[in-house]
C-alpha cells in the first residue's frame, strides 16, 4: 500500500491533442507507455476532467488515457467537417482515436454516454477489450429510470415544444447541479468546479443543439442494448460493475443485469448518486485495481 501511494503521489498527468477522425481530440494521459491501457470515457455532461482524482490513482499499473468525446470538454470540431452528432459518430471518432494511438488491447471504464459509446468500439474490435468498469454505464432496457421520463417524450414526439422542455429542465446550472447532489448524502463533498465548468462549456455557441441532438438518438441506443449483451455473453471480460445506487438516470436493476449475460461480473452498489467519483474516487480506484488489475495486465500481452 505504501508503495501504490508513493506511485500516485508521483504519476504525472499529461494533457495532450490528437489529429483523428477530422477532429482535435483533447486527452488526458498518465502512466507508463508499456503498461496495460485503460481508457476512461466519461458521459454527459461531463468530460475527462471527471476523471481528474481518479487518474493518479490508476497510473502506477495503467497507462491510463481519457479522451474528450466530440461535443464535451476540450475536443476541438472544426466546422467545415460537418460534424453529426450521433452516437454512432462518436463510437467512429473514438474508434479512430485509438487507431491514432496505435492501441491494439485496452480496458474501458465507460459512464453514461461513455457506455454506448464504448461499446460501439467493443462491438467493432471485441477481441481487443481487456476487461470493463461500467460506473453508471446502462446496457439494458430495466437501468433507465423515471429521470428519462421527459426524453422518452421527446423521443416519442420530438417537437420543438418537447425540445424546449427538455433544454429548460437540463441544460443549464441548476439542472447540471442536480445530477452531481442527487442521492449525495453529503452535499459539500462535491467540488463547485465539476458542475460549474460542465455548465459554462455549454454555453459555447451552438453546444446546446449539439446536446439536444444527442439526446433525441439516444434512443437508438436502446436498439443497440442486445448486440452489447450479446457481447458480455460471448467475450466474458474481466468486468467490475460498480455503481451509485442512488442515481435517477441509471438504476440499481440495469447493474444486476450484467451478470444475467456474464455470471462472473462483479456488481457493486454504492451509498452515492449517479457521479460516483465526486464521492468514491479512491475507493472505486482500489476495486478496480482489485478486480482488473491482474487480469489486465496478463491479457494484454496475449
Amino acid at each position: 500500500m505504501t508503495a501504490l501511494l508513493h506511485s500516485e503521489a508521483l504519476a504525472t498527468v499529461h494533457h495532450r491533442f490528437v489529429e483523428a477522425d477530422g477532429l482535435r481530440v483533447f486527452y488526458r494521459e498518465a502512466g507508463s507507455p508499456q503498461a496495460p491501457v485503460l481508457l476512461l470515457l466519461h458521459g454527459f455532461p461531463a468530460s475527462s476532467f471527471q476523471f481528474r482524482e481518479l487518474i493518479p490513482r490508476l497510473a502506477s499499473r495503467f497507462r491510463v488515457i481519457a479522451p474528450d468525446l466530440p461535443g464535451f470538454g476540450f475536443t476541438e470540431v472544426p466546422e467545415e467537417r460537418g460534424y453529426v452528432y450521433t452516437f454512432d459518430a462518436l463510437g467512429r471518432t473514438l474508434e479512430a482515436f485509438v487507431e491514432q494511438l496505435g492501441l491494439t488491447r485496452y480496458a474501458m471504464y465507460f459512464f453514461d454516454y461513455g457506455a454506448p459509446a464504448g461499446l460501439r468500439l467493443a462491438l467493432a474490435h471485441p477481441r481487443r477489450i481487456t476487461g470493463i468498469v461500467s460506473q453508471n454505464g446502462n446496457a439494458y432496457l430495466e437501468g433507465l429510470g423515471d429521470a428519462w421520463d421527459p426524453l422518452r417524450t421527446y423521443w416519442a414526439e420530438p417537437s420543438a415544444e418537447n425540445r424546449q422542455v427538455v433544454n429548460d429542465n437540463i441544460l443549464n446550472l441548476e439542472g447540471i447541479r442536480w445530477q452531481y447532489t442527487h442521492g449525495v448524502s453529503d452535499p459539500q463533498l462535491i467540488a463547485q468546479e465539476s458542475y460549474v465548468l460542465d455548465t459554462l462549456l455549454m454555453e459555447r455557441p451552438g453546444n446546446r443543439t449539439i446536446q439536444l441532438d444527442l439526446f433525441l438518438d439516444y434512443a437508438n441506443n436502446l436498439e443497440l442494448y442486445p448486440e452489447f449483451q450479446a457481447f458480455f455473453r460471448r467475450y466474458r471480460p474481466p468486468t467490475l460493475v460498480i455503481w451509485g445506487k442512488h442515481d435517477p438516470f441509471f438504476i440499481p436493476p440495469g447493474a444486476w443485469a450484467y451478470q444475467r449475460d456474464n455470471p462472473e461480473a462483479v456488481v457493486e452498489l454504492l451509498d452515492t448518486g449517479h457521479f460516483a467519483l465526486e464521492t468514491h474516487a479512491s475507493y472505486i480506484a482500489d476495486r478496480i485495481h482489485e478486480v482488473l488489475g491482474d487480469t489486465t495486465r496478463q491479457s494484454t500481452y496475449i
